[in-house]
């Protein structure tokens, strides 16, 4: 029987058996004998070592991964995300000093051996046999490389990582093989340069750049002869030998370096004791991974380009194949961002909204004509922390945002007017627009079906004095509920569906849009972004262009760089030139004498719509110009905090209205993206305004609105009973209505129904 340690374990007898068949293992393998599946001089126990013959030819050395640098529209950096923090260097841009360092201490006659060091071998068995342990390897620098490449090709799972650095003969046989294979294709340089880019050094820098970059702040061409020695070191265990974490250890390791450099003739032995007597100098740059990091305010928009990225069938067929080309990173991606757009963008929001507020603000402006992304922002940044959130509300579902977008209130009415319009309804159209009214039933809808009111559900308006009739120009102006949803009766649930569709509106969730009247008053949640795209698209003169945020990517893989190819914006006319240049007149008048005037722009064309939702939970306003739009919301992400009576950006507000916390949002935004840009003119059409004259004079007061705009007593035409209050103004109380809508309609951030609550106020 062999005698065993009184410790347990084998005997140094059993240790050195073990270690010379190994050897002999090792040096069979060298002189390319193929040895059998099974009994490779009985050290096959349990399957371990693979027939040499049956292991595949060739190594797989995947692309090392490095960072990828996200760029904005100008070319300037903002953001960089990696899975490994490497960016790969040739040998000429390292240090000749940190050459020498890592192979005097890892493998010394790295120059003088092959793939397998014989003689290291047997110093290592005898070594081992007279301490009775395993106190020295004898894996050459070649060995540990394709050791490397093993862990890399795992990537991220840590089955895959255990395989790869398991310590079983099996194991070690693939190493031995594929490092004679390595040896003979690459030649000594370049195994020492591939072996400086892929190792680890700790602090979650991959590779000799990113270390300098880490310990340092400075290239690898520029390392000193102490620092090359540090780094050099902490490669054999960069958790015990980590210079941030305990300098004395390190210190330590860098002197054994140090003296080893001069053992085997690398540096003098005065060199090597100066260097010994240098502090470590560490300048330490934090790792700086994520979008989290990125600068300029633009941590959602960066985080919007890797969900597309992610989420594109351009960059792969599956999200498994596309995650992987983004893990791989090496990739420069230049976005659509425009960095003064972006700064105006998060200058609004700061001004009026405070990140510590108890509701929130989401903006987002779009290029009509070509669906660029030139900025995305909002009140409360990115973060897990108090006050911040990893949520981009600009955005839906699918793409990183909320669940189901927010209920846009008002501005979904210009979708309305728009279908009627290219139906042949024309801007004079004319309703009786009653102050309060039931939902007309039945309302055809799409594929012969039938919407029903069977709830009994009712809609008002803003204000008891808001009674018609009113045209489509005043309604729109004034933001008439009742008007809207007579319009939809009148022309049917499906041509307003057809025009979203065409302008690609659809909740937050990518779900169709409900097909009920509340639609007219946004009572679904749609994103911010799809607002903006759609509004856009009246701008353009009715094409609608799908939203893109990439311009270019390259990739760089082992030295060599290549395009990929990124989503293009699709665009297609989604309604006539007349029905968009009557959109653009009727929304022109909104900021012109309607509920927007707060909002409006003074030195250039303009348009736009209020909404705001049912208990003031969201209010929003959306808007452009022939050459930008945007998207401002304001409100709860959970869809819990009602906006009365309420402080926001330190101002107290009674009621919220879209014109009076996003409009200025807007306002502000678009005059600093817009500075020094052109200032084209719509093409406005002629529509004529038959209560002109009666109402000029009428002023509304709140959030921006017009005022009194009916008298005091019945309803026109007496169709639904009295009206016992009067119209309000600016400084008198305003009514609180309750529209209902039949339940289910009404989405809010956990999906459910939200009852009879209205699906949207007036702006």
């Amino acid at each position: 029987m062999p005698k065993k340690r009184s410790g347990g374990g084998l005997s140094p007898t059993q240790q050195a058996a073990k270690f010379l068949g190994v050897s002999v293992l090792a040096g069979a393998v060298m002189a390319g004998i193929a040895l059998p599946a099974a009994g490779a001089l009985g050290l096959a126990a349990k399957g371990s070592v693979q027939g040499f013959d049956d292991i595949p030819a060739n190594l797989k050395r995947p692309p090392l991964s490095q960072r990828t640098t996200i760029l904005d529209s100008q070319g300037r950096p903002l953001a960089q995300v990696y899975s490994r923090d490497r960016t790969v260097v040739e040998l000429k841009d390292i240090s000749p000093y940190m050459q020498k360092a890592i192979v005097a201490i890892e493998d010394a006659r790295f120059y003088e051996h092959g793939a397998i060091d014989l003689k290291g071998v047997l110093r290592a068995l005898n070594k081992n046999a007279q301490s009775g342990g395993v106190a020295q390897g004898a894996s050459t620098l070649t060995q540990q490389y394709v050791k490397n490449v093993f862990v890399e090709e795992a990537g991220d799972d840590p089955t895959k990582v255990a395989q790869a650095t398991q310590q079983t003969l099996g194991r070690k046989v693939k190493e031995l093989k594929y490092a004679i294979q390595v040896e003979q294709e690459l030649g000594k340089k370049k195994i020492l340069e591939n072996y400086l880019n892929i190792t680890f050094f700790g602090e979650q820098a991959y590779g000799i750049e990113a270390a300098s970059q880490r310990y340092f702040s400075e290239h690898a061409k520029d390392l000193t002869l102490a620092q090359s020695a540090l780094l050099a070191g902490i490669v054999q265990s960069p958790s015990r030998y980590d210079p941030v974490d305990d300098e004395a250890e390190a210190t330590k390791r860098r002197n054994v370096v140090l003296q080893r450099m001069a053992e085997v003739g690398d540096v003098s032995q005065a060199e090597a004791d100066r260097a010994k007597k240098e502090p470590l100098g560490l300048k330490v740059t934090q790792p700086r991974n994520g979008c989290i990091t990125a600068v300029k305010d633009s941590s959602f928009f960066c985080k919007y380009v890797e969900e597309v990225f992610l989420n594109d069938p351009v960059f792969g067929k599956t999200r498994a194949e596309r995650a992987k080309i983004w893990n791989q990173g090496g990739l420069t991606i230049r976005t659509t961002l425009d960095p003064k757009a972006q700064a105006s963008v998060q200058a609004s929001l700061k001004q009026h909204i405070y990140q510590s507020d108890p509701v929130a603000a989401a903006a987002v402006l779009v290029e009509p004509g070509t669906g660029k992304v030139l900025a995305m922002g909002q009140s409360k940044p990115y973060g897990y922390g108090k006050d911040q959130t990893e949520i981009n509300y600009s955005v839906g579902n699918d793409r990183g945002g909320s669940n189901f977008g927010f209920p846009t209130g008002s501005t979904f009415k210009p979708f309305v007017a728009a279908a009627a319009i290219e139906g042949g309804k024309p801007p004079g159209q004319e309703y009786s627009s009653p102050y309060k009214m039931p939902y007309p039933s039945p309302v055809q809808a799409c594929d012969g079906k039938t919407w029903t009111n069977n709830e009994h559900a009712e809609v008002e308006n803003e204000s008891t004095s808001e009674h018609g009739p009113y045209a489509m120009k005043e309604a729109m102006a004034k933001s008439v509920n009742t008007y809207f949803v007579q319009m939809i009766s009148d022309i049917g649930l499906c041509p307003v569906v057809n025009m979203t569709d065409k302008l690609h509106v659809v909740q937050g969730n990518g779900q169709k849009l409900p097909q009920t009247p509340s639609i007219a008053l946004g009572a679904v949640g749609i994103s911010p972004l799809t607002m903006a795209s759609a509004y856009a698209t009246f701008a353009s003169r009715g094409v609608y262009c799908t939203p893109i945020a990439i311009e270019s990517i390259s990739q760089k893989i082992g030295g060599q760089e290549k395009s990929l190819a990124v989503p293009k914006s699709t665009c297609s006319r989604a309604m006539s030139v007349k029905t968009a240049d009557t959109v653009n007149t009727l929304l022109q008048g909104v900021i012109d004498s309607g509920t927007g005037r707060q909002a409006g722009l003074s030195d250039r064309d303009n348009a736009g719509k209020t909404g705001t939702t049912d208990e003031r939970k969201n209010a929003w306003f959306v808007g452009y110009t022939p050459n930008l739009a945007g998207a401002v919301w304001v409100g709860s992400a959970t869809q819990k905090v009602q906006m009365t009576n309420i402080r926001i950006g330190g101002v107290l507000h009674g009621l919220v209205y879209g014109a009076d916390v996003p409009g200025p949002i807007w306002r502000d935004a678009m005059t600093g993206a817009l500075q020094g840009k052109p200032a084209p003119s719509f093409n406005l059409v002629d529509i004529p305004d038959k209560k002109k004259d009666k109402d000029k004079n009428k002023g509304r007061g709140h959030g921006g609105d017009d005022g009194n705009n009916g008298d005091t007593g019945g309803l026109i035409g007496g169709l639904f009973g009295g009206v016992t209050n009067g119209g309000t103004t600016g400084g008198g109380p305003n009514p609180s209505p309750s529209i209902s809508v039949p339940g289910g309609f009404v989405q809010g951030q956990d999906g459910g129904a939200r009852g009879h609550g209205n699906g949207g106020r007036r702006g």
